[in-house]
C-alpha cells in the first residue's frame, strides 16, 4: 500500500473527509434545537430554557471550532494532493467551495462570535437573530459543498475550452439532482446525529437524577420525536440516490467516446480494497439505519410511563446510541463515493488523472501527517465534548457564572446580580 501514491492519496482523503464530516453532522444536528430552544426562551422569558441554550450552545461551540479547523486542513490536502482536478475543473468544481468558504468563515463565524459575546450585551431578539443567521449559514455551507460534490457525480452546466472546464449554466449546477438529493439525505441524517447526541447526554444526567433545570427531560423528549420522524426521510433520500447511481451523467463537454469510457472502466475494476469498502459501507449503513428505526418507537412507548425519566435500564443503552447515526453517515459516504470510481468527475476525469504526481515517500509522509493531525483533532474534540456534556449546565463553556435572582427573566439585556463563580475549572 505504501508504494502506491494514488491509493495513499485516496485513503488520506477518505479519512480526513470522514473525520471532518463527523463535526459537520453534529453542527447541523444541534443548531436547529439550540435555535428553537432560544426562540421559546425569548417568547416566554424562560430562565430554564435559557440555561439549556447556554448548555447545548456550548457543545455546539466546541464542535464548530474543531469543524472549522479540520475543514481548513482538509482543504489544504485537497489542494496539495489533487492538482489534476483543479487544473481541469477548477472553474466549476471549486466555485461552490469558494462560496462555502465565504459562507462559513465570514458570515457564519462572524455571527457566531456576536452570539457568543452578545450575552448580556444585546436585546433578546437581536441575540436570537444572530443564531438564526448561524443556523441558516451552516446549512448553506453544507449546500455549497454538496453542489460541488454533486458535480463530480453528475457533471452539468459547463463546457470544455482548451482542455479546461468553464461554467456556463450556474442554475443547472445548483439544481443538479445529485446535489439536491444528497442535501436532503445529509440534512435528515444530521438531525438523527444531533438527536441521539442530545439523547445520550440527557440519559447520562437523568440516570444520575441531575436535572435541576429540566434541560435533559426536554432534551430526551425532543430526541424521541426526531427519532420517530426522521429515519424514513433519510431512507427516502437515500433510495433516490440509489436510482441515480445507475444513470449515466449528461454528455455536456464530453471529450471521451463511449468506447473510451468503457475501456477506462474495464481497465479499472476497483480491486479488492475498493470493492470491500463499497460492500462494507452499504451493509453498515443499512444495519445502523435499521437499528435507529427501532429507537424512536421504543422511546415513544416508554414516554407515557415515565421511562424517559426514570428507567435506568432503558436510559443506559442510549449512552452509546450516537454511534449508530455516525456509523450510518460515514458508511453511506463511503458507499456513495466508491460507486463512482474509477472517476473523480464521472466520464471526464479519472482518479489517476486527478492526483498530484508524487513519489511514494512523499505520499506516505503526507498520509502520515494528515492522518495523525485528524486523529488528534478527533480525540481532542471527543474529550472536550464528553467533558462539558458530563459537567452539565453549570460547567459548560457558555455557562452563566452568577447568582440568580428569583425574578430574573434570564434574557440578554435583562437585570443582573453581581457575578459569583459557580464552577471552578
Amino acid at each position: 500500500m505504501f508504494e502506491d501514491p494514488l491509493l495513499l492519496a485516496r485513503l488520506q482523503f477518505a479519512l480526513t473527509a470522514a473525520t471532518h464530516y463527523m463535526f459537520v453532522a453534529l453542527t447541523l444536528g444541534l443548531a436547529p434545537y439550540v435555535l428553537t430552544t432560544q426562540l421559546v426562551a425569548a417568547l416566554r422569558g424562560d430562565r430554564s430554557r435559557t440555561t439549556a441554550v447556554r448548555f447545548w450552545g456550548g457543545l455546539y461551540l466546541v464542535n464548530y471550532g474543531m469543524g472549522v479547523l479540520s475543514g481548513l486542513v482538509m482543504e489544504l490536502q485537497l489542494a496539495l494532493n489533487w492538482s489534476g482536478l483543479h487544473e481541469v475543473f477548477g472553474y466549476t468544481f471549486a466555485a461552490p467551495l469558494a462560496l462555502e468558504t465565504m459562507t462559513a468563515f465570514f458570515v457564519e463565524s462572524t455571527f457566531l462570535g456576536l452570539w457568543i459575546f452578545g450575552w448580556d450585551r444585546m436585546g433578546r431578539w437581536a441575540h436570537l437573530a444572530c443564531f438564526a443567521v448561524v443556523t441558516a449559514t451552516a446549512y448553506a455551507s453544507a449546500w455549497w459543498v454538496l453542489v460541488s460534490n454533486g458535480f463530480l457525480r453528475n457533471p452539468v452546466g459547463f463546457e470544455m475550452v482548451d482542455g479546461t472546464a468553464h461554467l456556463t449554466d450556474p442554475a443547472a449546477l445548483m439544481t443538479n439532482p445529485a446535489a439536491v438529493t444528497a442535501f436532503g439525505h445529509i440534512v435528515t441524517g444530521a438531525l438523527l446525529v444531533g438527536a441521539l447526541v442530545i439523547a445520550a447526554t440527557s440519559a447520562y444526567h437523568l440516570i444520575r437524577r441531575d436535572d435541576e433545570h429540566r434541560v435533559f427531560r426536554r432534551g430526551i423528549r425532543y430526541a424521541a420525536l426526531v427519532m420517530c420522524v426522521m429515519p424514513m426521510p433519510v431512507a427516502g433520500f437515500g433510495g433516490v440516490q440509489f436510482g441515480l447511481f445507475g444513470q449515466d451523467p449528461p454528455t455536456s463537454g464530453l471529450t471521451r467516446t463511449a468506447a473510451e469510457i468503457e475501456a477506462v472502466e474495464a481497465a479499472n475494476p476497483g480491486g479488492p480494497l475498493l470493492n470491500t469498502a463499497n460492500t462494507t459501507g452499504e451493509v453498515v449503513m443499512v444495519l445502523a439505519w435499521s437499528l435507529m428505526l427501532l429507537v424512536g418507537p421504543a422511546m415513544l412507548l416508554a414516554w407515557p410511563f415515565g421511562g424517559l425519566d426514570r428507567w435506568r435500564w432503558f436510559l443506559a443503552p442510549l449512552l452509546a446510541a450516537p454511534v449508530l447515526p455516525y456509523a450510518a453517515s460515514i458508511a453511506g459516504w463511503v458507499f456513495r463515493e466508491t460507486n463512482r470510481q474509477p472517476w473523480v468527475v464521472v466520464h471526464h476525469l479519472t482518479t489517476a488523472e486527478a492526483v498530484t504526481p508524487m513519489s511514494p515517500g512523499t505520499a506516505a509522509a503526507s498520509f502520515g501527517f494528515f492522518t495523525a493531525a485528524f486523529a488528534v483533532l478527533a480525540a481532542v474534540t471527543y474529550w472536550l465534548l464528553v467533558r462539558y456534556a458530563r459537567r452539565g449546565p453549570g460547567g459548560g463553556p457558555l455557562a452563566e457564572h452568577r447568582t440568580e435572582r428569583p425574578d430574573d427573566p434570564g434574557e440578554p439585556g435583562g437585570p443582573r446580580e453581581p457575578a459569583t463563580p459557580v464552577h471552578t475549572f
